[in-house]
């Protein structure tokens, strides 16, 4: 079985999460196969092995989850955005619009050095506001967006639009 078929079998469909309507892709039993988690970041660190990456920023929470293993496997620094007010330091923020009201993401203001290559990986690439946002902080910190990694996408929801402002190298594992 290759790759996308093993990690397609692990996902979890949870109906009417988290609001009627929505059928939630959820991860978390991947995590219950040690060998799959390997394979998925070998899988997601082969296709920028050739690029300048500099660092990996993961986008809370579950981009931390294999953001930081895909780091360590390129052996650049691992950047976590979080929610506004989850930081202890000096931080940067950025606003974006949600579908019902506006959501804050923040990063350490001493964690991306200028002119560095950053990529940005989250588990899922939906309508692509928080990874927009978190490109937003790597320019605001005079980084440059060295692309998008993420598990899987809901192609249907059309983030990649939004995303390649930033840059067009967008990568998923899987693709819904």
């Amino acid at each position: 079985m290759n790759i996308v078929d093993k990690v397609k079998s692990k996902i979890r469909d949870v109906k009417d999460f988290p609001k009627p309507g929505i059928i939630f892709k959820d991860v978390t039993p991947l995590l219950s196969d040690p060998q799959l988690c390997v394979e998925i970041v070998n899988a997601l660190a082969n296709h920028w092995q050739h690029r300048r990456v500099d660092a990996v920023v993961g986008i809370e929470s579950r981009g931390f989850l294999f953001g930081m293993l895909l780091a360590q496997s390129m052996e650049v620094p691992f950047i976590p955005v979080r929610k506004q007010g989850k930081l202890p330091w000096n931080t940067i923020s950025h606003s974006y619009a949600l579908e019902y009201g506006e959501a804050t993401v923040e990063v350490h203001t001493d964690s991306i050095d200028p002119n560095w290559n950053v990529l940005v990986h989250d588990d899922l690439l939906a309508t692509g506001g928080t990874a927009d946002a978190a490109a937003e902080l790597i320019k605001k910190l005079k980084g440059t967006v060295a692309g998008f990694s993420f598990l899987v996408e809901l192609e249907f929801l059309e983030g990649k639009a939004k995303l390649n402002e930033h840059n067009t190298e967008i990568r998923s594992l899987i693709y819904y």
